[in-house]
């Protein structure tokens, strides 16, 4: 079947199969690395992408659901100047070892300081609920979001 939507500013179309995972399909028919495949249950939050302007764990979404949407990766948002804040201070606070998490953790980083600068680490604890890292034990992941929080919006 055809699915036709939008992805990182443009339309797309891609044959799948009414059962090809979202993940899937960016990874292999768009080519789209920076969403990683994990664990393929929605619990790692590594396939983490925007849908329609939501984080949403990409495994858990079958291609024909995004019939008409719109679908943002780690690559859409490359330029983007809240990423790019928040990428340098990921890097500057130690919050990336193995790399794997990482753009999950962007995505959803991402979408909590563009819907919310100001958060408390409640909020940014809530905001990346859903993602696993196994080597940083999150203090550091959540010292740079709140980094990039003042970054982005310094009281």
């Amino acid at each position: 079947m055809r699915v036709n939507f939008g992805l990182n500013g443009a339309p797309v179309t891609v044959d799948a199969e009414p059962y090809t995972s979202l993940v899937d399909m960016l990874r292999d028919e768009l080519d789209a690395k920076s969403v990683k495949k994990g664990c393929e249950q929605g619990e790692c939050g590594a396939c983490t992408v925007l849908l329609d302007g939501s984080p949403v764990a990409s495994c858990l979404v079958l291609a024909p659901q995004v019939e008409g949407r719109y679908v943002t990766t780690l690559e859409g948002l490359e330029k983007n100047s809240l990423m790019i804040d928040l990428r340098e201070a990921f890097m500057e606070n130690g919050a990336v070892q193995c790399g794997f998490c990482t753009p999950g953790m962007l995505i959803s980083a991402y979408a909590l300081l563009r819907d919310n600068p100001h958060p408390t680490e409640r909020e940014v604890k809530r905001g990346i609920e859903g993602n696993i890292c196994r080597c940083t034990g999150f203090t550091k992941i959540l010292e740079a979001i709140l980094d990039a929080a003042e970054r982005i919006a310094p009281e």
